[in-house]
């Protein structure tokens, strides 16, 4: 499968091509669906959240699905409370205080619902299922009032539960069929050079180390960190669109998968422009074996299905050998 391929590092065709977000709020079905669903609904209905995984499959032809769920699921094996408005909301929010006596319920207890939407997936796809996490620091965000104002000690123990349950998640969704598992650690960007090191990245490699599939990271401004990165060399990177590919594969060598990384924003340009970009990021990466072609960020709710569409097909154009 060519998504796969390229994650080992052996694509001889075009680029594999998915979009995060791809089966979100800018599609007229899924909006269909939301009216009669609750999001939790549809993150724990296994048939409901296959359903929308699947909506962009046929409609966009992309390389790979991704799972429809929530990187907050977690909270759920820490014994917290979720729901979900515009958003995520975990009650209580966790306190200093709280740590020690949060549980640790077993995953497959937690999150059963998820691994049968991935058993009944991986039943009728035809192309690779990414299952996914969120990074300890990212989903600690949802969890507390304001990380800045805990002691270090407690902060760390709060990681610390948040990397198991994740570790175990990755297990169960491997273990479920995933086949491919992304990694966001979404907020990591507001962290420091010196705080990145001390609560992001060694818990991202408590995360791949759990993976015994290809695993792709996904941070905001992630490559300002590319030296830093070479502590989990088997890693993919997906990047945002604010450094070129082309300079960052010079950096680190055709060995690091890379995943990206246009502009979010090119979905609102005419169509003609949203093909001429893609067809010049995929110029600039022609023939590159470790390239997956995706956004910079997610999908917006807004952005029109046409375009979407557009930008799909001319990534699908294979290039001349």
């Amino acid at each position: 499968m060519r998504l796969l391929d390229a994650l080992a590092g052996q694509n001889r065709g075009r680029p594999p091509v998915w979009l995060m977000r791809q089966a979100g709020r800018y599609l007229p079905e899924y909006r269909a669906l939301r009216k009669q669903w609750s999001l939790r609904e549809l993150f724990f209905t296994p048939e409901l959240a296959a359903e929308v995984t699947l909506l962009p499959i046929d409609l966009l032809g992309v390389d790979a699905a991704i799972l429809f769920s929530d990187i907050t699921t977690v909270a759920l094996a820490l014994g917290l409370k979720l729901d979900f408005r515009e958003g995520p909301v975990v009650t209580p929010l966790v306190t200093p205080a709280m740590v020690d006596s949060l549980p640790l319920v077993p995953v497959e207890e937690a999150l059963a619902p998820v691994g049968e939407t991935i058993r009944m997936l991986r039943a009728s796809l035809k192309v690779p299922l990414i299952g996914f996490c969120g990074a300890p620091f990212t989903v600690a965000t949802y969890l507390v009032e304001n990380y800045k104002e805990w002691p270090k000690e407690a902060f760390h123990k709060l990681l610390d539960k948040l990397a198991a349950v994740t570790e175990a998640s990755i297990r169960f969704q491997i273990q479920s069929g995933a086949q491919a598992i992304q990694i966001f650690d979404s907020w990591a960007n507001l962290l420091s050079r010196e705080e990145f090191l001390e609560f992001s990245l060694p818990y991202i490699q408590r995360l791949v180390s759990a993976s015994s599939v290809p695993t792709i990271v996904f941070m905001r401004e992630g490559a300002l960190y590319l030296d830093e990165w070479s502590a989990i060399p088997s890693v993919a990177l997906s990047l945002d669109e604010h450094t070129p590919l082309p300079e960052v594969r010079r950096r680190v060598g055709l060995k690091r998968v890379l995943q990206g990384n246009l502009s979010t924003e090119l979905l609102y340009q005419p169509i003609p422009v949203i093909r001429a970009e893609v067809r010049r990021l995929l110029d600039s990466m022609h023939g590159d074996p470790s390239f997956i072609l995706n956004l910079g960020h997610g999908l917006k709710p807004d952005m029109p299905v046409e375009s979407v569409k557009a930008l799909v097909a001319e990534a699908l154009v294979e290039f001349e050998k």
